[in-house]
């Protein structure tokens, strides 16, 4: 599932440069600098992606340069003309200015005379805009590492330099640096001798650098607790506190462990036990996640937590080992890509952890055995996380990890557990970013998944693509809008376990939406009005199937109510970003809804072939097993849709019951539309009474459905069939329009019964009846706006047919 892509490759992206350039300017022909192989390694990775690395001269200089990735350039740095075995540097964002910390000893033991230490290790501040001057920031006997901060943006430098000088003992010191321009280009320290420091923290047993949210991390033990504390460093003013909590553990390590403050080989041999392992990963979307190893008890399980501060919880997990031929090691790696935090122990497990909606474990992938592999990890070499980075530190290499769509998609198709099924299509909707073509492979999945009881995978599908299609154009709802269709999830995810506590930090609490409540009907057809322009139907043509072509009084309530519910339910919590943002919120999430369905459905469509000819009711005889299969899939869409009272696109209800009533024998169709999955509309009835002739078997068709319309279609389309059922809801129809034009005339109008002429029927009541029709009829005659031919006789024949019908005397 994850996959690792290379970001920097010393062999290809350095040696090539090396053997190639002229590395010293003054002497094109001074070997001093060319370099051993097998001395090439990576110091440290910048903000902004810069690799800084190091190698030994073949006359036993060592050089400092640097790899630009955006350009694919390399650049020397600095060339200390002896052996130095470094331990740290940092180059600030000009590179006019670095800061290195190495030891004042040679592999053999014999001391520097350049330096004549008296201390073990020796901290640098270097001028290199051009090489000049040199100042000691430290002269201690523990190890010191350092730290430029970057400015958040390329777009403004500024005259100060912020520095980062960490102690082994558990100091960690800011240090500001001015910089001056003199002749125009070379840069200088201004007041070498008098630059400002202060103390950012003391007795740290734990400290990372977050490289891309320049923040520092650090642990402090207090009262038996390990203490964890974020700084914000900003390169234009001084820095801040922005949180510090418990972590609810005490620390039992011995050595102080720093993440991203460089690399260097020396320190590879020691003992993890004695270290902690704990990482912090932030993401610009806000969330924040502390990821740490229980120690290890046994060898048939195995315990990790991770702190989600951006929910306040602790989330722990425990892992049934499996047996391996692996080597087992005493702890795991933590990986950062974007809306997840990996877990892999190499040859045991990887565990892909949601952090960005954590609420259901199920929207987690927990892998094990084969399906644990990441390429191209290699077991028998230490791999270090980075910010957001992997190093492969024996063969300089630095990898981005990624999520591989492809893997995933075989994942979904061959495995069967709804947990892993759902947590893999999750995954995947997420990282779509607008493919289409894994789109359709995921819809056409699912299109061959039988129907679970558990969960639906449809819904699943247009909660993530509305979420994630929203989330990308503001991250101001991604608190606010589902992203699933779950509510909770109570089943195992097989080979883990897991808990939830709450921990004492401020969160973003959860929301819900607010019951319905009765709206005017007509501000509601208003808002529905608004979305359907925008809808993209320009593409309509180049669909298989067609909506949006015709009125549909239901689905335009539908939308119109979500439309005012979601902006009520936004309007609370974001209000100071004004009612147009949220206006355009909205409307688009609607919008992305209705395209969503719209898409799945022509995916599905595109699949088995079908286009709208099929929508012909005549040729109900010529039907293949595809219409079956589309009919299946739309009727599982709208459960789907119905389940999460979702609108669906105008016309959906009219395509799903014409493929319905080609394909599903009388007695089926009637009882879908009985149950209400089926749902005749306008458009459907008009094209049954159009397009089939009046046969024995069309009759009792038509007669099926007509009974089972709502009355307010059956009124507007009853002209339309020649059949004693329309004849009477048409003579109905006007005997309610003419009585209601009765209460107008009655007071101003004599209605008398005249004397019985030959040709009128012998029943009174029906007598009567007609009488008055007639005189309203000559009353309101420039009022009325009847079908031709629909008149008082007209009525009259009518009831005399329907009487005769009843006694069984029409044969008579």
């Amino acid at each position: 599932m994850l996959e690792l892509k290379h970001f920097f490759d010393i062999e290809d992206d350095v040696v090539p440069w090396l053997l190639k350039c002229r590395l010293t300017p003054s002497d094109e022909n001074d070997l001093s600098t060319r370099p051993s192989r097998k001395e090439l390694q990576i110091v440290h990775v910048e903000m902004n992606g810069h690799v800084l690395y190091t190698w030994k001269g073949t006359k036993g200089t060592t050089c400092i340069a640097a790899f630009d990735p955006h350009n694919k350039q390399n650049k020397l740095l600095y060339v200390f003309d002896k052996e130095v075995p470094l331990i740290s540097c940092s180059v600030n964002m000009e590179r006019t200015l670095l800061a290195v910390s190495f030891l004042q000893f040679t592999r053999s033991g014999v001391p520097f005379e350049t330096f004549r230490p008296v201390s073990r290790c020796l901290t640098l501040l270097l001028e290199i805009h051009p090489v000049n001057n040199t100042k000691v920031l430290k002269a201690v006997d523990s190890h010191v590492r350092v730290q430029f901060v970057y400015p958040t943006s390329d777009a403004k430098l500024f005259p100060e330099n912020h520095l980062l000088v960490i102690s082994e003992d558990g100091c960690i010191e800011h240090i500001l640096v001015r910089v001056i321009i003199e002749e125009g280009y070379r840069v200088t320290i201004q007041n070498p001798d008098r630059l400002h420091k202060d103390i950012v923290a003391e007795d740290i047993l734990w400290a990372q650098w977050d490289t891309q949210g320049q923040r520092l991390f650090y642990i402090v033990e207090k009262e038996n607790n390990a203490l964890l504390t974020c700084i914000q460093f900003y390169p234009d003013r001084n820095y801040e506190k922005l949180l510090s909590f418990p972590l609810g553990f005490s620390l039992t390590v011995t050595k102080l462990r720093l993440i991203n403050f460089g690399y260097i080989s020396f320190q590879q041999e020691e003992s993890s036990l004695e270290l902690l392992n704990l990482q912090v990963f932030t993401n610009p979307t806000g969330t924040m996640s502390v990821c740490y190893s229980h120690p290890m008890q046994n060898k048939q399980e195995f315990t990790y937590s991770v702190i989600l501060l951006h929910y306040g919880w602790r989330k722990t997990f425990i892992v049934s080992l499996e047996e391996s031929d692996h080597y087992l090691i005493s702890e795991p790696t933590f990986i950062n890509i974007g809306y997840y935090v990996a877990v892999y122990m190499p040859g045991y497990f990887l565990h892909l952890i949601n952090i960005q909606h954590p609420n259901l474990v199920c929207h987690s992938l927990f892998l094990s055995g084969k399906d644990a592999k990441v390429s191209p990890w290699n077991l028998q070499r230490p791999i270090l996380s980075l910010t957001d980075s992997l190093l492969d530190c024996q063969f300089g290499k630095i990898y981005k990890a990624h999520l591989d769509l492809k893997l995933f998609l075989s994942f979904m198709h061959e495995n069967k557990l709804d947990c892993h099924q759902l947590a893999a299509m999750h995954c995947a909707v997420f990282y779509l970013q607008n493919n289409s073509e894994t789109e359709a492979q995921i819809i056409h999945w699912m299109c061959g998944l039988p129907v679970s009881g558990s969960i639906d995978l449809i819904q699943e599908f247009i909660c993530g693509t509305l979420y994630r299609k929203a989330i990308s154009e503001t991250h101001l709802v991604d608190k606010l809008l589902p992203y699933s269709s779950l509510i909770n999830w109570n089943g195992e995810i097989p080979g883990v376990s897991h808990s939830t506590e709450t921990i004492s930090v401020s969160v973003f609490r959860d929301t819900k939406v607010d019951e319905r409540a009765k709206q005017h009907f007509r501000n509601i057809l208003e808002n529905a009005k608004t979305i359907l322009p925008k809808v993209d139907t320009c593409s309509s043509e180049q669909k298989a199937v067609s909506f949006f072509q015709e009125e549909d009084r239901h689905q335009m309530v539908l939308i119109g109510l979500m439309v005012e519910k979601l902006k009520e339910h936004l309007m609370k919590y974001l209000h100071y970003i004004g009612k147009k943002k949220i206006d355009l919120i909205v409307n688009n999430y609607t919008v992305t809804l209705l395209e969503c369905i719209w898409q799945i459905i022509d995916k599905i469509w595109n699949k088995y072939s079908l286009n709208t000819h099929i929508l012909c009711l005549s040729n109900r005889e010529k039907i293949n097993s595809a219409e079956f299969v589309v009919f299946h899939m739309m009727t599982r869409v709208l459960e789907a849709a119905e389940g999460l009272f979702l609108p669906l696109p105008p016309g959906y209800h009219t395509v799903h019951i014409t493929i319905g009533a080609r394909c599903l024998p009388l007695h089926t169709l009637l009882h879908y539309i009985d149950i209400g999955v089926l749902h005749p509309t306008e458009r459907f009835v008009t094209k049954l009474l159009e397009e089939l002739d009046n046969s024995a078997t069309n009759e009792r068709f038509k007669f099926s459905i007509a009974t089972r319309i709502p009355e307010t279609i059956g009124q507007k389309i009853c002209h339309l069939w020649d059949h004693p059922v329309s004849s009477s809801c048409i003579a109905r129809n006007h005997v309610k329009t003419l009585l209601s034009e009765l209460r107008t005339y009655e007071k101003s109008t004599d209605f008398s019964l005249k004397a019985q002429t030959p040709f009128e029927s012998e029943f009174l009541p029906l007598t009567c009846l007609t009488r008055v029709l007639t005189e309203v009829e000559d009353q309101a005659l420039s009022h009325l706006e009847e079908s031709e031919n629909v008149d008082a006789k007209f009525v009259e024949e009518v009831a005399l047919k329907q009487t005769l019908t009843f006694l069984g005397l029409q044969n008579k």
